[in-house]
């Protein structure tokens, strides 16, 4: 079934070329289902590459979607023109008052501030606290999952001590009866690109959040939940193509970082060969499953409702 979008958003055409259904809200509006509504909170840096890559990973289920980009006001874009940002994006301000089916919050390239020194965290604060009542389930992804853990259960972010967690990490299931993971091998393997870590003991210590898979390694919890699916807490980006890592390798050498080569990720770790594609089949089935289990059977067929999941929630 199609993703629907604005006909002149530029990741369409490319999605077509791929032979992705997509559809514009005027042809949606004849359809005699009721769509999906999904908000994206879009926090990263190049936002037109993670667009593309978020629709691609949602465009393989059978249920048609309605997207809605969603960017802060507090923060100005220094790598998406304004134009972009103009035409397709709205603010928490403009929808505060709408339901939404399901919400994903990206990564954004803060995680070596403090979360009240981000400039937009007051209004981060808000769109979390909104997401209590007014999404049926949000998923969490990266700097997303350890700010979502920090404000609604009060868990820190620690800084890795030899550099920055950067590859491709195989994981182990850990909780195969819950209907995310349906479908997993017992291992699988997701890119991570990241500073900063919620450590397994502080996840495993609150009783509030259930771990369905984590790494044997220094990668850590990769995925665990709570309210029975309406939170999902994603720490890698299993919407990375073949070349997000390889690219964020070579930007940061040009910055003169001392990047070390992304791990499992180039074959005989030779940067001048091409990467290895190891993760997608897992990758959708993660969001496959998050709409069809945590969002399109959990969401009431009248959006207008209020949730009133936000009465149950507090610091664990």
């Amino acid at each position: 079934m199609p993703i629907c979008v604005q006909k002149d958003l530029p990741a369409r055409e490319i999605l077509e070329n791929e032979n992705i259904f997509t559809m514009e809200p005027e042809r949606s509006i004849h359809q005699d289902i009721r769509p999906l509504e999904i908000c994206i909170l879009n926090l990263m840096p190049l936002k037109e590459d993670t667009e593309l890559q978020l629709l691609r990973s949602l465009s393989n289920t059978p249920l048609q979607i309605n997207v809605t980009f969603m960017t802060v006001c507090s923060h100005i874009s220094k790598n998406t023109p304004a134009n972009h940002l103009n035409q397709f994006y709205t603010t928490w301000y403009d929808i505060r008052d709408k339901n939404f089916d399901g919400m994903i919050v990206t990564g954004a390239p803060v995680e070596l501030m403090e979360y009240e020194e981000v400039d937009y965290w007051d209004e981060m604060v808000h769109i979390l606290d909104w997401s209590l009542t007014n999404v049926t389930s949000t998923l969490h992804v990266c700097w997303g999952a350890q700010a979502a853990l920090y404000h609604h259960y009060g868990l820190p972010k620690h800084t890795f001590p030899d550099g920055k967690l950067f590859g491709v990490y195989q994981h182990r299931v850990k909780n195969r009866k819950d209907p995310l993971v349906r479908g997993f091998d017992d291992l699988f393997y997701i890119p991570h690109s990241r500073y900063t870590e919620v450590t397994r003991e502080d996840i495993y210590a609150c009783s509030a959040l259930k771990v369905l898979a984590e790494g044997d390694n220094k990668a850590g919890v990769c995925l665990c939940t709570a309210m029975e699916g309406r939170q999902v807490f994603l720490f890698g980006h299993p919407e990375y193509d073949r070349r997000s890592l390889d690219k964020e390798y070579r930007r940061d050498r040009d910055k003169g970082l001392d990047t070390k080569l992304p791990v499992n990720y180039y074959p005989d770790d030779d940067p001048s060969q091409k990467p290895m594609l190891l993760w997608r089949s897992h990758a959708n089935i993660i969001y496959t499953n998050w709409l069809d289990y945590y969002v399109y059977q959990s969401t009431p067929y009248d959006i207008g409702v209020s949730l009133r999941i936000g009465e149950t929630q507090g610091k664990s």
